[in-house]
């Protein structure tokens, strides 16, 4: 990985139903969340970084984001990024707890992440997750920052964490924490599948830096 770039994928052939259903799920999220702030792409584009032309393929299911794209979104629109996750089931919503079978998931195809919401839905200046990475998946190409903290704990598999560069190959039982101003991404250069626990703080008026 050379920090340059992201993993935004474009679809070049139909994928599968149940991919391209969570695809536009996250599109129309996107472009609700964006109306709902009463702002146009291009406010979204330079708020984020991105271009205008990725931000219409994602609205329209036309594009795959990776993490960092959604991180920057999450930021630009001023929501929790557990705002892209599938909703549960309305008798299994808590104000305070998660169930195990009522976890909100956020299914990245092009990515090869999975992330199950371990908090509860709504605004919080504390978000944990459990993350299932898939051989080869990754947070994107690009490295991010913004203020907060992250830290976690790798439950199976192996998880490669790069902060400034600087790969760390972390195993099962490894953990972690660093500053989230620090250049960060990750990525499993294995065959095997990676479970990991995340957690990151990032306070609502954060904006995105690099």
């Amino acid at each position: 990985m050379n920090g340059r770039g992201d993993t935004n994928g474009t679809k070049d052939a139909p994928a599968n139903e149940a991919d391209d259903a969570v695809d536009q799920r996250l599109g129309e999220t996107v472009r609700l969340l964006r109306q709902r702030a009463g702002l146009s792409i291009q406010d979204v584009a330079n708020k984020t970084g991105l271009s205008n032309g990725m931000i219409s393929q994602l609205e329209r299911a036309r594009a795959m984001p990776s993490i960092r794209t959604l991180r920057l979104l999450s930021i630009a629109l001023d929501v929790p990024i557990s705002y892209f996750f599938e909703t549960s089931e309305p008798g299994d919503v808590q104000r305070y707890i998660v169930r195990k079978n009522a976890r909100r998931l956020l299914r990245l195809t092009a990515s090869g992440v999975v992330k199950e919401a371990l908090t509860p839905d709504g605004k919080g200046q504390l978000e944990f997750y459990e993350l299932t990475l898939n051989p080869g998946a990754s947070s994107g190409t690009d490295f991010l920052q913004h203020t907060g903290e992250k830290a976690g704990y790798i439950l199976s598999g192996s998880l490669r964490l790069w902060l400034d560069n600087q790969a760390h190959l972390l195993e099962a039982g490894d953990s972690f924490r660093f500053p989230s101003i620090v250049p960060h991404m990750f990525d499993n250069p294995t065959q095997q599948v990676a479970r990991a626990i995340w957690v990151t703080t990032l306070l609502q008026t954060d904006s995105p830096a690099g």
